[in-house]
């Protein structure tokens, strides 16, 4: 046994003073669907719906066993790690400041003046995170404090791993792999630090924030040029250095990059069917499974469903991302004739399992043809492609606007 997996299970007993295990469970849905035996990993259920408490918790625990005296803990964070730094705030009656953007939504903000209580002090400061880490940074120094990273830490790494220690425990042996989601690398460098080679591994990025491909194609950690932030507990723009020495020899065959829009169908799947909330980066591991159908099958898997804080607010949002890349629904701008009855011609083309989500049309004066934009669903994905060649048929003119993000987003 390494240095590093006597840590983590020092640190894993050390745990339990503040929470138990959370569940391994078997998901019946899953295994039957993907023909494997199939568990998850519920950090969703930790006191504050993520494992980022375990690595706030092991830092702060290491920082006061060595200076009792300390107070002062600072961290910059908009998400889940400003729960659990928070949460631990609490626990081992410190102070914390904990930097959030101004652009925070007011719900995220509140549960960690909840977790932390009267222990904490909550800066808004800067529109965009970099602002924030500055300030969060420049505060620590000022007061001399500790700065609590949310990843890029050997102890906040050795608090993370702890997660692996347990599915072990739980499972009574190795599973033949494990799914884990990658943001800045704490979570997958403490899950393999303690893993090894003893499992499988996987790891699942969102296709917007791919921080461990970069740098594993580039052999050194490298900023990305643009980060998609909605699956923010893993929109990460950089992987951290120490992470990625953990990391720097994971093959590029076993990671995986999955699109934002594609969560979205297992983030519903998994509400309706299961009754489970997942946030986007939590869902990750679990979305990852139809990629790897033929690898697993008859394995023993395990997926890290990595944080349930997921705001109900954005499930219009959700349902319509999922609906989009399923292709069941689609918007257009519709050339129409000014004249009477072009509107119920259009009409009598759709079919029976077509719908209208989206109408607007504001008639022109002295023009022969006016503009629509209409948003349509459907029931099957190929009814479109039968919409469409009646349409051409019919001589409507139109432009498919569905993926045109920026068109998209002004309009719809």
């Amino acid at each position: 046994m390494t240095s590093f997996q006597d840590r983590a299970i020092l640190a894993e007993h050390a745990i339990r003073a503040v929470l138990p295990p959370t569940p391994l469970q078997r998901n019946v849905h899953l295994s039957e669907k993907f023909e494997a035996d199939i568990w998850l990993k519920r950090e969703d259920l930790s006191p504050v719906r993520s494992y980022k408490l375990r690595g706030a918790f092991n830092a702060m625990r290491k920082v006061l066993s060595a200076d009792p005296k300390k107070r002062n803990f600072v961290c910059a964070s908009a998400g889940n790690h400003a729960q659990g730094v928070a949460y631990m705030c609490k626990h081992f009656g410190v102070n914390g400041t904990i930097f959030m953007p101004v652009t925070t939504p007011q719900q995220k903000i509140e549960k960690t003046r909840i977790f932390g209580g009267d222990t904490i002090e909550i800066r808004l400061i800067g529109d965009y995170f970099d602002d924030t880490l500055r300030a969060a940074q420049a505060h620590c120094e000022s007061v001399e404090g500790h700065f609590l990273s949310p990843f890029d830490d050997d102890d906040v790494i050795e608090g993370q791993a702890t997660v692996a220690v347990e599915i072990e425990a739980q499972l009574g042996e190795m599973p033949d792999r494990i799914v884990l989601p990658v943001g800045g690398g704490g979570l997958s460098a403490g899950v393999r630090g303690y893993i090894g080679t003893r499992s499988e591994m996987t790891f699942v990025e969102p296709l917007g924030g791919a921080c461990l491909f970069a740098a594993l194609s580039a052999h050194e950690p490298v900023n990305l040029p643009r980060v998609d932030t909605f699956a923010d507990g893993a929109a990460v723009g950089r992987i951290g250095a120490r992470t990625f020495q953990i990391l720097k020899d994971v093959s590029l065959s076993n990671t995986l990059q999955i699109h934002e829009d594609r969560l979205c169908i297992t983030m519903l799947e998994m509400l309706n069917i299961e009754g489970i909330v997942l946030e986007p980066a939590g869902a990750l591991a679990l979305d990852a499974l139809s990629d790897l159908k033929e690898q697993i099958k008859g394995k023993k898997v395990v997926c890290i469903a990595s944080g349930g804080n997921f705001d109900f607010e954005r499930l219009p949002e959700v349902k319509e991302r999922a609906q989009r890349f399923a292709g069941l629904k689609k918007y257009f701008v519709l050339r129409m004739p000014q004249r009477p009855g072009a509107l119920k011609e259009f009409l009598n083309i759709l079919g029976p399992e077509d719908d209208i989500s989206r109408f607007e049309y504001l008639k022109k004066s002295a023009r022969n043809f006016g503009s629509i934009l209409i948003g349509l669903e459907t029931k099957k994905a190929e009814n479109f492609s039968v919409l469409l060649a009646k349409l051409t048929d019919a001589g409507f003119a139109y432009t498919d606007i569905t993926d045109d993000e920026i068109l998209a987003q002004f309009l719809i």
